[in-house]
């Protein structure tokens, strides 16, 4: 089956622009499949795998993201969750950031294949970014642990930003390895949201950092 094929299938009924998305993001799998000739991008490749962990993965959340304005996704890669979301979510800007040259001419080279007028790519380290710019969300996907995780991208609460990390199901132990980190900075860690993925490959968790009150 192909890209599209698999999308079709595995992609909820209710996703927003659903037949969008799928176009769109079968044109992004294949893209990442014919730059992986040249440079890897991911080692997840085949059709069926591809779409779950890549796109499913990073849309089954969408609904965190539905009333924010500005999406920052930090350390990118080949573009998840990032451009997922912004297919979905077109009146959302999204700002990709990647600080590795090659991935970063990669997404620039798809939003202007994809002709994506709610996506930038900019190639820099998150935190020098968001040291600069106030973000509705910040978003952060397979970066980091969380104890390194906290220290990176608790500056952006200051200016009012949203700090999502998707994480697998264990992620208690990260949360309490953490702590020091959190507590220090009066930081907590929530699980805002938990799903399966399709074929039983693997649960996410998504934590949302916050300031305490």
């Amino acid at each position: 089956m192909t890209f599209v094929d698999e999308l079709r299938e595995l992609l909820p009924t209710d996703l927003p622009h659903r037949d969008d998305v799928i176009v769109k993001a079968a044109h992004h799998l294949d893209l990442i499949v014919e730059t992986n000739e040249q440079f890897n991008l991911t080692r997840i490749v085949s059709p069926r795998e591809a779409a779950i962990k890549h796109v499913v993965d990073s849309v089954m959340p969408w609904r965190l993201y539905k009333n924010a304005g500005r999406v920052a996704d930090a350390g990118s890669g080949p573009g998840f969750p990032g451009l997922p979301l912004s297919f979905v979510l077109p009146d959302t800007r999204f700002f990709l950031l990647e600080s590795t040259q090659k991935k970063a001419r990669f997404l620039e080279s798809v939003v202007r294949r994809l002709e994506l007028t709610n996506v930038e790519v900019h190639p820099l380290r998150a935190e020098d970014w968001l040291a600069k710019h106030r973000e509705d969300i910040v978003v952060s996907r397979a970066v980091a642990p969380l104890i390194r995780g906290v220290p990176l991208f608790a500056n952006a609460l200051k200016g009012g930003a949203r700090i999502l990390f998707y994480k697998g199901p264990d992620v208690a132990t990260e949360i309490d390895e953490a702590e020091p980190e959190t507590k220090k900075r009066q930081l907590r860690l929530n699980v805002v949201e938990r799903y399966g993925l399709p074929d039983d490959l693997g649960a996410r968790t998504v934590v949302e950092m916050v300031r305490v009150k």
